[in-house]
């Protein structure tokens, strides 16, 4: 058994694989970038070592640091999570070369399934259903217009060597053909280094099916039944379950033997994936679902897969590494239960999804059966590396359990400052269509603004906020009385461009006394709403959203200016300031840009007016709903 392993990866990857292997008794070593130096992986890591710049380009990426660090601390093995480098076939020769174990697939394996149209190849010969379509050497404009005509339209053009949603096109009608075949092969060279693509028959109401696959040295191939990821948004996965809803054991058996033909094609070890597309148009059929491509590692989506079997995937990997044959035979497999899997991240669905990085001064998970995550309270989440907080897995004895069980846990989430897409992700659990198990992969795209969270508090989060403002003043002197009239107190308060004074009855206010705990209430609609207080500011979540409310008793120099305060969307970097105090600017006109996680957001102003006040300039880093300038209306 391996004693010493070193994880070339992060995040909540990296603390994933040191659970298991301290459960085990194997010592750990994590590698991190400058960014990283306090991240919880390499504190909980028995030795950390580190290996570059911020940039994964730069870190994370670099293999022979990686391998350097193996060494230099006696690590017997490396294992690569996913993402980075895990299914670099390269990399995993050079650790192998320089005598290390590779916890993963032989580098054989990954080259055999790393381009499409080879790996489809593969699994035809293998008995391997395929989508129709045409993944040919001639790569002409000519030949492949002449297939596309054939295959019948509408079509799907993917980069042979794809991956994350890149280099992919669906083209509706022939006349858009040859646009978006350059499209896709300019976007393929950039990504890749690579244009060639192969066709497929675009699949009318598509789910995304993959099966677990585990194999070891000693030709044992074994599944763990099927996962449903169909739930993504442009072409990333957000929610996750297992089984699949609607798989009768037929259908099932049939698709799962498919999986393992295809492990054995190519004499897989390790853990895999094999993905397929399935024709949910009339249901799940067997001769209506198709391989798609393999993923030669570890998935982000394989809790849901260990909580039905029972079996930890990482130990597997390790042991099967170790030269162990599989623990358990096809056998000894069952389903348990349903679970379901949502990720966390760190985004704002009110403002188009855009990044939203910084310090977590405040983070509390809902009660769900499992956590993953490599974050924790005052923590960072970083502008370099993929923005997901955690994943969230319940599991229950049957879906609508599960269901109920992750709602629920994402609804009592609280992260602040930094925006996350928890209610976004409790309004598809909600949604009729999803608990229908009505699924494809088009659900997000077709649901639209229904599943975007009200930009607004509610009238109850007001009153909430206004409940924790009075405790912090409960005590104080009145400011007047009124004759007459029954006592009251009011408590003004400011959310982002709104303003409103909340009345809450005397007695009530002072019941609320300083220190005490800050109050859960229950809403008309019988939602959670909870808050507490940050410096000057109360922050009251609702169904995983987060509103921060200014008091003006304490005077919040938070500026109005009928509704021309400019805010900032996320936290960032002030990249451009294009006007000056006293500056007339007209509507649309562009301000400032901010930039964050490299991406750019432009500011502009909201009508023909004056600029009154400016607050940032050219370099400057701010938090989100920052006053950053404030624009005059002409009429005043």
């Amino acid at each position: 058994m391996i004693a010493k392993l070193l994880i070339a990866n992060r995040g909540e990857i990296a603390c994933r694989i040191i659970r298991t292997a301290r459960a085990m008794g194997i010592a750990t070593v994590a590698v991190y970038s400058d960014a990283d130096a306090k991240a919880l992986h390499v504190r909980q890591a028995d030795k950390a070592v580190h290996i570059g710049p911020s940039p994964a380009a730069e870190s994370y990426l670099i293999g022979e640091r990686i391998i350097a660090a193996a060494k230099e601390t006696g690590a017997e093995a490396i294992h690569p999570g996913y993402g980075f480098l895990s299914e670099n076939a390269d990399f995993a020769q050079a650790v192998i070369d320089a005598g290390l174990i590779w916890v993963g697939p032989k580098p054989d394996s990954i080259r055999a399934m790393g381009l499409k149209d080879a790996a489809k190849e593969r699994m035809i010969a293998a008995g391997v259903p395929v989508t129709p379509g045409y993944l040919g050497a001639d790569q002409s404009v000519e030949r492949l217009t002449a297939e596309a005509d054939k295959i019948g339209y509408p079509v799907l053009i993917k980069a042979v060597a794809g991956g994350g949603g890149k280099g992919m096109r669906k083209v509706d009608a022939a006349a858009d053909f040859a646009a978006a075949l350059e499209s896709c092969q300019r976007e393929a060279r950039a990504s890749f280094g690579n244009d060639e693509v192969l066709l497929e028959k675009w699949i009318t109401s598509p789910r995304h099916i993959e099966v677990q696959v585990f194999g070891d040295c000693h030709g044992n191939v074994v599944h763990l039944f099927e996962r449903d990821c169909s739930l993504q948004r442009r072409h990333q996965k957000v929610i996750e379950e297992a089984p699949a809803p609607g798989m009768d054991a037929d259908t099932r058996a049939e698709i799962c033997a498919a999986a393992v033909r295809a492990a054995k094609a190519v004499n897989y070890e390790g853990a895999g994936t094999i993905e397929f597309i399935a024709d949910a148009s009339e249901g799940l059929h067997a001769d209506r679902i198709f391989f798609m491509e393999m993923n030669t590692r570890l998935q982000v989506e394989h809790p849901v897969t260990e909580e039905i079997t029972g079996v930890d995937l990482v130990e597997w990997q390790l042991r099967v590494a170790s030269g162990e044959a599989i623990p358990l035979k096809q056998e000894d497999l069952s389903i348990n239960g349903h679970a379901i899997e949502a990720r966390l991240y760190a985004e704002d669905p009110a403002k188009g999804f855009l990044p939203s990085t910084g310090r977590l001064d405040h983070l509390i998970f809902g009660n769900a059966n499992r956590i993953e995550t490599g974050v924790e309270e005052g923590g960072t989440v970083s502008p370099f590396y993929d923005p997901m907080i955690a994943k969230v897995i319940c599991h229950a004895p049957d879906r609508t359990a599960a269901i109920d069980d992750l709602t629920l846990a994402l609804a009592e989430t609280e992260v602040w400052p930094v925006r996350t897409n928890a209610g976004f992700l409790v309004r598809a659990l909600e949604s009729d269509r999803f608990r229908a198990a009505d699924l494809d992969t088009g659900f997000i795209g077709d649901a639209g603004d229904a599943l975007i969270p009200i930009g607004e508090p509610s009238d109850d989060e007001w009153y909430v906020a206004a409940q924790i403002a009075a405790a912090e003043f409960a005590g104080a002197p009145m400011a007047g009385f009124r004759l007459n009239a029954a006592p009251r107190r009011s408590v003004a308060l400011a959310s982002g461009k709104n303003r409103r004074i909340v009345d809450l009855p005397t007695a009530e206010a002072a019941t609320l006394s300083a220190g005490t705990e800050e109050p859960a209430f229950y809403g008309a609609d019988s939602t959670t709403i909870s808050g507490y207080r940050a410096s000057d500011q109360v922050v009251v979540f609702a169904n995983g959203v987060g509103h921060a409310f200014n008091s003006a008793m304490r005077g919040t120099g938070h500026a109005s200016a009928a509704d021309g305060a400019i805010l900032a969307p996320m936290p960032g970097k002030v990249i451009a300031v294009d006007v000056a105090k006293g500056d007339i600017v007209t509507a649309g006109q562009r301000l400032m840009v901010l930039e964050a996680m490299k991406m750019e957001h432009a500011l502009t102003a909201p009508f023909d007016g004056t600029v009154s006040e400016l607050n940032a300039s050219e370099g400057g880093q701010v938090q989100v709903d920052a006053v950053l300038a404030v624009v005059e209306p002409v009429e005043a």
